[in-house]
């Protein structure tokens, strides 16, 4: 596979990703913020923009900063028009339903549509467009060398933008439900509370997000995702382990979480999550090394990337 064609497929999966994933955080963000009326929304404001990879400002606009402003780096808007950037260089390869959705979502929500609508509305629309887009190219494309490429950059944005989104409890100040607005942040509110039932503890929600094996979002499932796609790109015939840095990051990191003692578990939360983005940074540097030399690089200027 071309390397160009190879890194579109990959930023394709990082843009959508990326576009459902800070909906979930911004929504995470107001919900925290209506639960707790002392909290000071210029502060926790910037302290999003700061997690975020941003500076502060003395009065940030989250709407319009992380939803309607097209050339806000952080914006899921931008994020879309990205994707469909990236399809367009890779759209021989694409399927035609994946482009189709993409060229269709970024046509429907650009020119100011969004902001005629209600936050909770737009959020909705915006995550259900990108588990269409997602769901289609899972469906619609082989499952060969560019899906593995789509579904790895899905992976590592999904390992960063999660890790941030767990981050967001110590940015709530007194909100008593900050546990709450990430489960259901992440989609996990209700596998949470099949799993644990409804009187788990905060620590409970950590362990879920952080080391369940079986939710989707979780970063040890997600971890497991990006890892196993590395192992089927790469050589096949490895007696030792594998010789990709990327692969050694990975696997160093869900090592390193998942035998975490549970009391360890929300120990520094924040700090223990800014090294997995830099897990994150350092593996997208090693596969843009392996397999996308020579191609013009994709860079996040809003974060680590």
């Amino acid at each position: 596979m071309l390397s160009r064609i190879a890194e579109a497929l990959f930023w394709i999966g990082r843009y959508v990703e990326r576009a459902e994933d800070t909906c979930r955080i911004v929504e995470v963000h107001l919900h925290q913020g209506l639960d707790d009326p002392t909290l000071d929304a210029n502060g926790a404001a910037r302290d999003l923009l700061l997690l975020m990879g941003q500076r502060a400002v003395e009065q940030p606009d989250v709407l319009h900063q992380f939803c309607y402003d097209e050339r806000s780096p952080i914006s899921f808007l931008n994020a879309l028009g990205s994707a469909r950037e990236s399809a367009r260089r890779a759209r021989e390869t694409v399927s035609t339903e994946v482009w189709e959705s993409i060229n269709t979502t970024w046509l429907a929500v650009r020119g100011g549509r969004l902001q005629r609508m209600r936050p909770a509305s737009m959020f909705k629309v915006i995550r259900e467009r990108c588990a269409v887009i997602a769901g289609l190219a899972d469906n619609t494309m082989s499952h060969d060398e560019g899906w593995l490429f789509l579904t790895l950059g899905r992976s590592i944005e999904r390992l960063d933008m999660t890790s941030r989104l767990l981050s967001t409890p110590s940015l709530a100040g007194n909100s008593p439900r900050a546990w709450d607005h990430v489960l259901s942040g992440c989609g996990a509110h209700h596998a949470f509370v099949q799993r644990y039932g409804a009187l788990a503890s905060e620590r409970d929600a950590a362990e879920f997000l952080i080391l369940d094996r079986l939710f989707p979002r979780s970063l040890i499932y997600t971890l497991g995702t990006a890892t196993q796609a590395l192992t089927q790109l790469g050589p096949s015939n490895l007696r030792i382990r594998p010789d990709d840095p990327a692969a050694r990051l990975l696997g160093a990191a869900r090592a390193s979480l998942e035998y975490l003692p549970p009391d360890e578990i929300q120990v520094d939360l924040p700090a223990e999550m800014a090294k997995l983005q830099v897990v994150c940074s350092q593996a997208t540097k090693s596969i843009s090394a392996r397999y996308f030399e020579g191609s013009a690089a994709a860079e996040w200027v809003g974060g680590l990337w």
